[in-house]
């Protein structure tokens, strides 16, 4: 009996000191359970406008950089870079005809000083600037119309996970008008939202927890980032004629704001997905600091 009741006491001792050292440690250390992944997201965006002929990638599928996404029909940009060189070469023989007109102009001058009007002289000297800038914009359209066939072809500028997916073969895309969505698979962080009172034990560079909600029994070690130099107000911000919007009412007991700071995740697990808006509790080490 009395071995048993000391068996019970220690256990009882043992629960007792976890709990307080995790209480103690949760007080003692910023924590916030308002916390969310966050990743960059790139808009793929066309750079010119035409029918997709051809659609590679699915809906919430893995991409390595440099894969093509998809393909807008062509056709029409051949056609304009072949107007273009052909516009080209015209420039390029009516340069070479300016030229020859004022080599055989000169040249007769020269043997036979005023038998060509200063003025014919200069006119042929004006164009053979005019044709050499001609040529040179003949030069500059063809450039941009080998560029718009190549933009015909949009690839991944980066690894990472296509999402949302709702474009389709035969759909019409339009140029600077984004497409398709690519979250980088190398950029994921975790924002937490701290209130302003634990701010002044959070630093650059502080040790910090990220337990997942998908994954509590997985928590993940990172480092504090940064933190935000800013947030929206409410008040005082410009309503009409002019003047600041005051809110009518006001809370005797204020709370404090919360301020986003990141988290940079050091190497998670392979085996954890890390999704975009997912829901997390994020823990800084107070005397902690990443070397």
């Amino acid at each position: 009996m009395l071995k048993k009741l000391i068996t019970t006491i220690a256990v009882l001792a043992i629960a007792c000191y976890f709990t307080y050292d995790n209480y103690a440690s949760y007080i003692e250390n910023p924590w916030t359970r308002d916390g969310q992944v966050r990743a960059d997201i790139i808009q793929i965006t066309p750079r010119v406008t035409g029918p997709v002929i051809e659609l590679n990638v699915e809906d919430n599928s893995h991409i390595k950089k440099g894969d093509v996404l998809f393909k807008i029909d062509p056709s029409t940009f051949e056609a304009a870079k072949d107007q273009a060189y052909a516009n080209l070469l015209q420039a390029k023989a009516l340069l070479e005809r300016a030229i020859n007109e004022e080599k055989r102009s000169a040249e007769l001058e020269r043997r036979k000083p005023g038998a060509v009007p200063v003025l014919t002289l200069n006119n042929l000297a004006n164009d053979v600037q005019t044709s050499r800038a001609n040529v040179k914009a003949a030069e500059a359209g063809y450039e941009s119309a080998s560029l718009n066939l190549e933009f015909t072809t949009v690839t991944a500028p980066t690894d990472g996970y296509i999402t949302n997916l709702n474009l389709q073969e035969g759909s019409q895309v339009v140029a600077n008008q984004p497409v398709v969505a690519l979250i980088d698979d190398d950029s994921f962080w975790v924002e937490g939202f701290f209130e302003e009172t634990d701010l002044r034990h959070i630093r650059t560079g502080s040790l910090a927890q990220v337990t997942l909600m998908s994954h509590p029994d997985r928590p993940l070690a990172g480092h504090v980032r940064s933190m935000g130099y800013g947030i929206s107000k409410a008040d005082g911000s410009t309503g009409s004629f002019l003047l600041p919007n005051v809110n009518p009412n006001f809370q005797w007991i204020r709370l404090a704001q919360r301020i986003p700071v990141q988290i940079k995740l050091d190497k998670p697990p392979e085996d954890i997905q890390l999704i975009v808006g997912a829901t997390a509790s994020v823990l800084v080490s107070k005397h902690q600091q990443a070397e």
